[in-house]
């Protein structure tokens, strides 16, 4: 559908301008007529050629917009006017862009939670359905609030997980980088300053580095394309479905990593069920909004099951027992707070207890991935310049006899 810029009227006199879509210039006339603007001006916008990754709004963007907003609210702006603003004071403008078009949906005659809808990749499910619970309690602004606390929450956690990541994988990029110019440049002059200097017969360790060496280099084409291969099978294999759960589900079980991914699935699972269900959402589409913001496959499918049972007139705690997914203490804890009518607050103190198990388990991975990786890298290093300094010390023992 076409976008149109168009600059009109109040009846009071009040000039007003903005951009819609719809089908044609007639179509923009007659819906701006509904809301008593009399259109001046009116021409489509040509289209732009803008290439970019992803949707260049960011988790923080979203987080300034939902407290301003609710701010506004709260201190009794009108929807429409407090949308403008905070699209106008954008400092990101592509989101600057979007919430001026979610006003103008909203001028259109949509409601804020339909308005938000159209524009999926940025404003997602739980987004949109706890806007919508909001719009029909009366509770907007305190809604907006939650979700603002809970995207900064999620945020803090994802930081943690991904900092426990990035450590070990940057040393292992420069033990293979180091790795690879070693036996690519360093070992082939240290072999070729063995054969000016007469050596003779070299050490085992030595004859084997070199030998490497030498099949690195010559065959360097095919290790590199078989490499880039590997890379590009793995990344269209993680795309599929199958694929997806199978690295889900290496992740859990990994011996130092996947406590750490498991405890943040279990606080992003109780943090995003318990915000849900204190809203006002009904037990089952939360269960539904919770698989498929879940973040691993592994957990969505135990997530669904679950809701299978429970839409059967089953309790939570015992089918959520049965995936095995989740540890013992959380499956009680949440059966007490089924029985005891206060499962949200029980799902939050859950979410609070494994945020911090978190905190911990990141910094005793750290702790101890530092010092592994720096060995790991140092005895690779060290072996390969041993076995290359073994036929020096010789050639100098041989010469002082």
């Amino acid at each position: 559908m076409p976008t149109f810029v168009w600059e009109g009227r109040t009846r009071t006199g009040e000039s007003k301008k903005g951009t819609m879509e719809a089908r044609n210039d007639a179509d923009l006339v007659a819906a701006l007529r509904q809301q008593n603007i009399s259109v001046t001006k009116v021409r489509r916008r040509s289209r732009e050629i803008n290439i970019k990754i992803g949707t260049g709004v960011k988790q923080r963007d979203i987080v300034v917009f939902t407290r301003q907003f609710a701010t506004m609210i709260d201190a009794g702006l009108p929807l429409v006017q407090a949308l403008d603003i905070l699209a106008k004071q954008a400092d990101n403008k592509n989101f600057g862009k979007i919430v001026a078009d979610v006003k103008n949906r909203v001028e259109g005659g949509a409601s804020f939670s339909d308005a938000l809808r159209g524009h999926p990749k940025v404003f997602d499910e739980l987004f949109t359905n706890l806007v919508a619970a909001g719009e029909v309690a009366g509770i907007l602004d305190s809604i907006m609030l939650r979700l603002a606390t809970y995207i900064e929450k999620l945020m803090k956690l994802r930081s943690k997980v991904k900092g426990a990541m990035v450590y070990p994988i940057a040393v292992a990029i420069v033990a293979v980088a180091v790795i690879v110019v070693m036996l690519w440049k360093v070992i082939p002059t240290f072999e070729a300053m063995f054969a000016d200097m007469g050596a003779g017969s070299l050490p085992g360790l030595t004859q084997l580095v070199l030998s490497v060496s030498r099949g690195f280099v010559e065959h360097a084409p095919i290790i590199f394309g078989l490499m880039t291969g590997l890379v590009v099978l793995t990344i269209a294999f993680h795309r599929t479905r199958r694929g997806k759960k199978f690295f889900h589900t290496m992740f859990l079980k990994m011996p130092i990593l996947g406590p750490v991914v498991r405890k943040s699935a279990v606080a992003r699972f109780t943090r995003t069920f318990g915000t849900l269900l204190s809203s006002g959402v009904p037990i089952l589409d939360a269960m539904d909004i919770v698989a498929k913001t879940a973040g691993n496959i592994v957990i969505e499918e135990a997530i669904l099951k679950v809701r299978k049972q429970v839409a059967e007139g089953r309790d939570v705690a015992t089918p959520l027992m049965q995936t095995r997914v989740f540890p013992p203490m959380v499956v009680q804890m949440i059966g007490v707070g089924e029985q005891t009518g206060a499962m949200d607050q029980m799902l939050q103190k859950i979410a609070d207890f494994y945020e911090d198990e978190v905190d911990t388990a990141v910094a005793a991975l750290t702790s101890l991935m530092e010092p592994l990786m720096i060995v790991v890298l140092g005895g690779i290093v060290g072996v390969l310049m041993i076995a290359m300094y073994m036929p020096i010390f010789q050639v100098a023992g041989n010469i002082r006899s």
